[in-house]
């Protein structure tokens, strides 16, 4: 196990990450608002009272705030910076009085200055994994031959119970080819509890087999402990995997870039989706406590593993503020297409019950993941 960085690298790698995501991500709406004549009263990072800021020439009060875990642009019309519409700037008939409001900007404008704030997070992103590529290459791990050959098994495993045996050769998990023992890692680390139909060859003949995926909870180089599917079966001792590098140039990069990038997106979907179905446990979701913790210890690891931490993050960013919650921009988008559908705003009492809810929900889950930082640290014996 690796040594614990020194608490000083917590709070600096929290600092690095989330500061200048949270700035570029709202820069995004502030620049695509500017782009279209809305006018901003208040650019803050983070929340809560003012330590430091100023006003400039366009009247924009640009601020740092005493808890760094977000930021916001209050655009004018906004009634407070979860952009809940004042009734009153919308009520305003007088032009000067209209003149720079943001709800009072064309439809299509408006949603493309919500939309500017996470697409601008998934751009980072981009960028980061590209860079990447470009430089060194696209990374390809590389099993010897007959590597999901079934060697042995792990006590209690889920395929031996199904009827696997020793020498048996997996070659699809719910009819989609398995190549390598690196696909069938990937096909089961992430579906812990989930039905499949495994297909092997044994004696030149095809087996199928239901089979529930195994969970078991696993530990990093760091101490931190997550569920991961897994069959219970083990490869042959032929040597370990190669990494290769494959070389994609400039152009080549952007398309591996976004590849990885809707991986990446697909984990997070699945991972919601099995949070909401039982299939995970709640307390597997983390808060700022945890992301200060794994900034710290990826940025031990030195500043490439961390720059790579910082896009899964900027990605984690924009699929959050992607959910269509009140309050987030997921949230004022589906307002937007409820507006485009019915060709009028939705109605004003039920907007304010709408963004109601969804503060309650975002404080809510707020709660539950800080709740379960504080559970994961030592002084509570986890």
């Amino acid at each position: 196990m690796i040594e614990s960085p020194p608490f000083w690298m917590y709070l600096v790698g929290f600092l690095l990450l989330l500061g200048p995501l949270v700035t570029v991500h709202e820069l995004g709406h502030y620049l695509v608002g500017r782009w279209f004549g809305v006018k901003a009263d208040a650019f803050s990072v983070g929340f809560g009272k003012e330590i430091a800021g100023f006003t400039d020439k366009h009247g924009t009060r640009w601020k740092l705030s005493l808890l760094p875990l977000g930021g916001y642009v209050q655009f004018r019309g906004d009634m407070n910076p979860a952009s809940v519409p004042d009734p009153k700037a919308i009520a305003a008939a007088d032009a000067v009085d209209r003149e720079g409001s943001f709800h009072h900007a064309a439809l299509w404008k408006r949603a493309l200055i919500v939309a500017a704030g996470p697409v601008t997070n998934i751009v980072v992103a981009l960028a980061i994994f590209a860079a990447f590529f470009a430089i060194n290459g696209r990374p390809n791990i590389e099993f010897p031959e007959n590597s999901t050959v079934v060697a042995k098994f792990a006590p209690d495993s889920v395929a031996e119970k199904a009827g696997v045996e020793v020498g048996d050769r997996i070659v699809a998990i719910n009819d989609e080819p398995v190549a390598d023992f690196s696909e069938l890692i990937d096909k089961v680390a992430l579906y812990p509890n989930k039905s499949i139909e495994l297909t092997v060859e044994r004696a030149g003949s095809r087996l199928e087999f239901p089979i529930v995926i195994g969970s078991s909870v696993e530990t990093d180089a760091f101490g931190n402990k997550a569920t991961v599917g897994r069959l219970g079966v083990f490869r042959p001792e032929l040597g370990e995997p190669k990494i290769t590098y494959e070389t994609v140039g400039i152009l080549g990069s952007v398309p591996a870039a976004v590849d990885q990038s809707g991986k990446i997106f697909d984990m997070m979907l699945t991972g919601i989706g099995q949070v909401l179905r039982g299939d995970r446990a709640l307390d597997e979701l983390g808060g700022p406590i945890k992301i200060a913790k794994y900034s710290g210890e990826q940025l031990s690891l030195g500043w490439i593993t961390f720059i790579n931490f910082v896009a899964l993050i900027s990605l984690n960013l924009a699929f959050i503020n992607l959910l269509p919650i009140p309050a987030l921009d997921g949230g004022h988008l589906a307002f937007y297409a409820a507006e485009a559908i019915r060709r009028k705003p939705v109605g004003p009492q039920a907007t304010e019950w709408a963004y109601r809810t969804g503060i309650a929900v975002v404080l809510l889950l707020m709660v539950v993941v800080t709740v379960n930082d504080l559970i994961s640290l030592p002084i509570f014996g986890s």
